[in-house]
């Protein structure tokens, strides 16, 4: 493989400002996009979960959160990739619409002892791929504001 084809080295700022971006941008746009799709009664689960999750009884939507953080940091890992025009905006959503989804629905439902894709559900498969592809929006959006402290501006499209 030659060099150029390598993902980045990340700086400890990096790794740390993709997971704060990734865990925020699940508390605020991932779970805010889940409330309006429940509110309209398109999801088929709400927003904001306070279940206690095994085996150490957080509340789901914080370990939500932290999932999402590891998910910011892959986002940084690969976002220099990403064109530096309105594309950017395109491919943040399309990355977080895919990847997280299809883990979700391929690997932890599963896990869970729930069937795999959900029982592939149109509601769970639309609500999965708009909830996700509005959080890795707003990784970006978070990654952009958290730039200064990063080492410097990021250019994705304005």
């Amino acid at each position: 493989m030659a060099h150029n084809d390598r993902l980045p080295r990340l700086t400890t700022r990096q790794w740390i400002g993709g997971f704060v971006a990734g865990f925020l941008a699940t508390l605020v746009f991932h779970q805010l996009t889940l409330a309006l799709l429940w509110a309209m009664g398109v999801a088929p689960f709400g927003p904001f979960s306070m279940t206690a999750t095994q085996p150490l009884g957080v509340p789901a939507v914080f370990s939500l959160a932290f999932w999402g953080g590891v998910w910011g940091i892959l986002f940084v890992l690969i976002e220099s990739r990403f064109p530096r025009d309105h594309r950017y905006w395109m491919m943040a959503f399309l990355f977080g619409a895919i990847l997280p989804s299809l883990v979700a629905l391929l690997i932890v439902l599963p896990l869970k002892g729930q069937p795999v894709g959900g029982g592939w559900r149109p509601s769970l498969l639309f609500t999965a791929f708009l909830i996700n592809g509005t959080w890795g929006i707003g990784t970006a959006l978070f990654l952009k504001v958290l730039s200064n402290w990063l080492g410097g501006p990021r250019d994705a499209a304005a």
